[in-house]
């Protein structure tokens, strides 16, 4: 599996390393090249990153994304949100507007303003235009250094990601990536000041501030400097305490945050990722914790629930659930979850009749809607079940599953042009440009394939020939 990720890494290096050599040699990455390198990423993302991107935790991380957004004011960019399976405790903004945080920092996190906090301070990092700065220093070279960065990112601080940014050194470049203390100063800065504009606690900030430094502290023996792309967590910690000093009055007028969606994406995240013995001695701990919130311990079980799920223990994780369920009745994506369990011990019908309730509640929730795409192709509804999934691709065109199932669904109706089509979309999405390539070219040369999707596949052969030259 190792050999494997690192293979298409390697890939998705020579498609970048090549691609930014030719961006201008001039002394400034310009905003228009900086979108255009962020465009390159985007179709090598899961190529690159192993993401946890179901269409809750796709959708939950963007909607907090875009509440920042809202109060940071006109941007360059289309921002993408991205959570990444590593242990790492990191989180990151690439170029363009592409930040990504790794569940090992989700882990650490208690509530949901300290994840907003972190994400305020990346599209702060993106608002400055840190990354650019950070390449101009290099020009060219300086531009692969970062995108060498990325790979030890992601890659963790193993002997394959030290390889990889020692050869990025080689290059006689530092990395780009580890910013400055102005940097940083200025991103909290913009961070606090959001925050205070979106009516959420500050003090969030100060929360994560000192669990960074806990960690760092922690770490520092093990995970090279390099790869700690924020420093000076102490001197951070200070000066976001001073802030805070001047604010002590105003304090206490932020409402407590509701932190249902937090941990219901945080218990969901690793019950798929942990080790579940370890996970579940975990959340037994500290469902016996006297000092724990109703909603904590509440919680804690929705944990519990999910963990037995995918173990295939269905009548525990559905007891847990149904009391998760009764302390938080109006929450509809619970019964989702419910009925993604039924679908999963065999009562389809139940499955159906949970999950479109939920649909009914709130037709914009896509993880309800992909379920019951999902559940009616089971049923044999394959009409209905399109409906559901043309409504996933319009709220999220970037997320490539739903056009796996739409290929496999058209497949299954016989219409095989409109099938590879999907499948090469799919694929593009996937960054496996040759299957994407392939699988268009099949698109295009059947006659029945219709004028819309016939003149969108001839853009799709377009932009992957573009993506190609860069290989």
């Amino acid at each position: 599996m190792l050999r494997y990720f690192y293979k298409t890494f390697v890939c998705f290096l020579t498609v970048i390393t090549i691609f930014v050599s030719t961006v201008s040699k001039s002394a400034a990455l310009t905003v228009g090249e900086e979108r255009e390198l962020g465009e390159q990423l985007l179709f090598q993302i899961r190529l690159a990153f192993p993401l946890l991107d179901d269409p809750d935790i796709f959708q939950y991380i963007n909607e907090l994304g875009q509440e920042v957004l809202t109060v940071a004011g006109v941007q360059y960019f289309d921002y993408h949100f991205y959570i990444v399976n590593s242990t790492q405790f990191n989180a990151f903004a690439a170029p363009s507007g592409l930040v990504f945080f790794y569940s090992g920092l989700i882990e650490q996190m208690k509530q949901e303003d300290e994840l907003v906090a972190v994400l305020a301070h990346e599209i702060g990092h993106v608002v400055s235009r840190h990354i650019a700065k950070g390449m101009d220093q290099g020009t060219k070279v300086g531009i692969a250094t970062t995108i060498l960065a990325l790979a030890g990112l992601a890659l963790g601080a193993g002997a394959i990601s030290q390889a990889i940014f020692t050869g990025s050194l080689a290059a006689g470049q530092a990395a780009s990536l580890s910013f400055s203390r102005e940097h940083e100063e200025e991103a909290d800065i913009l961070a606090y000041g959001w925050m205070k504009k979106m009516g959420r606690n500050p003090e969030a900030e100060e929360d994560m501030l000192r669990t960074m430094r806990r960690i760092t502290r922690y770490s520092m023996g093990n995970i090279p400097q390099y790869l700690l792309t924020h420093p000076n967590p102490e001197f951070r910690l200070d000066y976001v305490q001073s802030l805070l000093a001047l604010d002590d009055k105003e304090l206490s007028t932020f409402k407590k945050t509701d932190n249902f969606s937090f941990l219901r994406m945080k218990y969901r995240i690793l019950s798929q990722i942990s080790d579940g013995k370890k996970f579940r001695n975990f959340l037994l701990n500290k469902l016996s914790d006297q000092s724990a919130s109703e909603e904590e311990k509440t919680m804690l079980q929705y944990g519990l629930s999910q963990l037995d799920r995918m173990e295939n223990n269905f009548d525990s994780s559905r007891n847990y659930l149904r009391k998760v369920i009764a302390h938080y009745p109006e929450r509809s994506i619970l019964l989702v979850d419910l009925g993604l369990l039924e679908m999963e011990d065999g009562n389809k019908e139940q499955a159906l009749e949970l999950i479109r309730t939920a649909y009914d509640r709130d037709p914009n929730d896509m993880w309800a809607t992909f379920q019951l795409a999902r559940i009616n192709l089971e049923l044999g509804n394959v009409g209905i079940a399109e409906k559901y999934l043309l409504e996933v691709e319009e709220i999220m065109p970037l997320y490539s599953k739903v056009y796996f199932e739409l290929g496999r669904l058209k497949a299954a109706k016989g219409d095989n042009g409109t099938a590879s089509y999907y499948l090469g979309k799919y694929y593009l999405y996937e960054g496996r440009l040759k299957l994407a390539k392939q699988t268009v070219q099949v698109a295009l040369k059947d006659p029945g394939l219709n004028a819309d999707l016939r003149q969108d596949g001839e853009l799709m052969q377009e932009l992957i020939e573009k993506l190609e030259k860069k290989e």
